[in-house]
């Protein structure tokens, strides 16, 4: 079976490429999945904006609206890094909307990706950390609301604490969140998750794989879910500018492997989504990127 990947060239909000988000890593990253023969017409589905009725299911109301009107407030969009204007509401939107089909095509067959996703820093009533809408928290409040799934599973390999997803599902018993991630970068305040790893800085491939297999066998002891959201950040590698550890592209491969073939082989469906990534050269950020979307293919 071909992976199926959502996408929409709206993922890409067209920032300054001096922008300290590298929004360019977007449109890139589909140029490397075509240039891997993923991105064929046959795998690629359309999102369209998610309705303010799905946004509203896991921010606060008065938020969404803001989003929606582009009138956040000035100290809230500092907080995210840059103005909501009416094309990063609308990506927003998109995105959310995305990993929303991602998760009802992965309950089909198994295993699909969203080009975009993994805004894990938004909470409730606020964004933050680049990130305007959690979308994985909106496809998990939906796929619960509508009765599609009873047990839920955020995995966040994000360098970065999930905090926003944590902070979503605190009161949640349906949704495990763990996050594995850099102890000493953002956020300065962590929200708890159902399960935290901090890893110290500079942590390589060995040590890093051998946590990420403790926490996989744990979470199987304590939960059993219908569905899993793999937020599968590259900002672990080694020359991201904003991450603290040391991962190399053999070993963002075999964390991307060890994830999807740990529940793929357990029969749970699974959503892959970008998440974050930092790096000057979008290109070269693409590729990693692209990685879990060869790793996912090959469990499709």
């Amino acid at each position: 079976m071909t992976l199926p990947i959502v996408h929409h060239p709206g993922y890409d909000a067209k920032f300054a490429v001096n922008h300290r988000f590298p929004m360019g890593k977007y449109s890139a990253l589909m140029t490397a999945l075509g240039r891997r023969g993923l991105a064929c017409p046959g795998a690629l589905v359309q999102s369209s904006p998610a309705p303010a009725s799905w946004l509203r299911l896991a921010h606060d109301e008065t938020y969404v609206d803001q989003v929606m009107r582009s009138a956040v407030p000035e100290a809230i969009e500092k907080e995210i890094g840059f103005a909501v204007g009416e094309r990063v509401s609308r990506r927003a939107r998109l995105a959310v909307a995305g990993t929303v089909l991602a998760s009802d095509i992965a309950l089909q067959t198994g295993i699909a990706c969203n080009a975009a996703g993994g805004s894990h820093h938004a909470r409730r009533a606020r964004g933050a950390g680049f990130c305007t809408f959690n979308d994985v928290g909106v496809a998990a409040s939906l796929l619960l609301a509508s009765g599609r799934a009873g047990q839920i599973l955020v995995v966040d390999l994000d360098v970065h604490q999930g905090d926003g997803t944590a902070e979503i599902f605190a009161d949640e018993p349906r949704v495990f969140t763990f996050s594995l991630h850099a102890e000493k970068n953002y956020p300065a305040r962590k929200v708890p998750s159902r399960y935290d790893f901090a890893l110290p800085d500079a942590i390589r491939d060995a040590a890093y794989l051998e946590c990420l297999d403790d926490a996989l066998k744990r979470m199987a002891e304590a939960f059993r879910p219908d569905i899993v959201f793999y937020n599968a950040g590259v900002d672990p590698h080694e020359e991201d500018r904003l991450g603290r550890l040391s991962l190399s592209n053999d070993g963002i491969r075999a964390r991307d492997r060890a994830v999807i073939g740990h529940f793929r082989g357990r029969g749970v469906p699974v959503v892959g989504v970008v998440g974050g990534g930092y790096a000057h050269d979008v290109d070269e950020l693409a590729e990693r990127h692209a990685i879990l979307f060869e790793t996912a293919a090959a469990f499709a």
